[in-house]
């Protein structure tokens, strides 16, 4: 198997079909390797041991409606990351292999983006985003991560090994908008319309300081396309929320690990060790003030939302950063990797906001766009018109 990157934790001696007609008839998907699939191996790309996990509901309405199932992908360790590295030596960038793919869905966001033809030939690949992890892959490999309002009917997080049953979101990455709509269309029974950007009232989040220059150029001159198209563009302020989403998603993946974490040597790979015991750690008030924070910027969201249609946000602070590099350089200065990311996207899986990644003229930087909970069509809509519009124009 031709697999550089280490994009691939398992791959079907044949696709997995149940059924040759449907609405995905003809389309072929990758699968992260959280996911619960009767008959191949779940590894969580980790050496610990995990929980049990049935079958996905997920994956047995995509192969009902006609898709196929090629393989499992790699991922952050038990998804507990941003840069795709795990105890299989990590998923490398699909072009530049000095540097990350991002995670913690690194492996899917990589089998999108190769474009690859025979076996290893996939037209989405089903992630998952905990706090940002379909969209910083999506944006850090070229393509396009959608991640669905909380707790959407169409898009079940049963069957899948779970880090945080508060922000847990299962979503697909595909190398365009056409091929998402083309899922959510046969999940939902709905058609998915582009949408007139002409009159939107667009928030722009871009907090000063926390991205690079490189990223911060793309993300203005997207709010400057968007103005082209008829729409206003305002800047917005929303805090940082990881006071709120780092307690809450450490305790319940110290839940969901328990038993490994019991070991004597769970064989986790070291900072993932560390975030879950630091999790178990955690009292039970502090956890309660977590979800009260939470409240409060649930509110100022929701709050947002009455006087904006959508917002734009950066989703990475700055083009891939190389392997092993733990810190980063932006306005402010230097900063850990981690915190840089995920007070980026952790506000929108914190609050369960649908948010679509989508690529900008510079390579591997992406934006999020961000709309009001339960509008996932109506977004999707909106990047369907976007990507009309470049496709006239190239």
């Amino acid at each position: 198997m031709n697999d550089p990157q280490r994009a691939w934790a398992y791959v079907a001696p044949q696709p997995l079909q149940t059924s040759p007609t449907g609405p995905l008839a003809g389309l072929r998907f990758s699968i992260k390797d959280l996911y619960g699939v009767d008959g191949w191996p779940l590894t969580g790309s980790t050496r610990a041991p995990l929980p049990d996990v049935a079958q996905s509901v997920l994956v047995s309405r995509l192969l009902d409606l006609g898709a196929a199932a090629v393989g499992k992908t790699h991922l952050h360790e038990v998804a507990l990351g941003i840069t795709g590295m795990n105890g299989y030596g990590g998923t490398t960038h699909p072009t530049m292999p000095e540097r990350v793919a991002g995670g913690s869905s690194s492996g899917a966001a990589v089998s999108v983006a190769l474009g690859q033809v025979g076996p290893l030939q996939v037209h989405f690949a089903l992630g998952t985003d905990t706090g940002g992890s379909i969209r910083v892959p999506a944006a850090w490999c070229g393509v396009v991560g959608y991640k669905p309002t909380k707790g959407h009917p169409d898009w079940s997080t049963q069957g899948v090994l779970p880090l945080s049953w508060t922000c847990d979101h299962t979503g697909p990455l595909a190398r365009d908008v056409k091929t998402v709509v083309r899922v959510q269309e046969a999940l939902t029974g709905q058609t998915v319309t582009p949408q007139v950007w002409n009159g939107l009232r667009v928030g722009l989040w871009l907090p000063d300081g926390w991205t690079d220059e490189t990223v911060r150029e793309a993300v203005l001159a997207f709010a400057d396309d968007l103005k082209g198209r008829g729409a206003t563009v305002e800047n917005v302020p929303f805090p940082e929320v990881l006071d709120a989403y780092s307690p809450i998603v450490l305790s319940e993946a110290a839940r969901v690990h328990a038993e490994a974490l019991g070991l004597e040597n769970p064989e986790f790979m070291p900072f993932t060790l560390m975030s879950l015991r630091n999790g178990a750690g955690l009292t039970e008030a502090e956890v309660q003030a977590a979800f009260e924070k939470r409240a409060e910027y649930r509110a100022l969201l929701d709050g947002i939302f009455t006087a904006y249609d959508l917002i734009l946000a950066p989703a990475v602070p700055t083009p891939p950063p190389l392997i092993g590099q733990e810190e980063v350089e932006i306005g402010e200065g230097n900063i850990p990797l981690r915190r840089a990311v995920l007070r980026i996207t952790a506000p929108f899986s914190l609050l369960g906001a649908p948010t679509l990644a989508y690529p900008t003229h510079t390579p591997f930087v992406g934006v999020q766009l961000v709309a009001p909970h339960g509008q996932d069509d109506w977004l999707l809509g909106l990047g369907l018109a976007l990507e009309n519009f470049a496709l006239e124009q190239a």
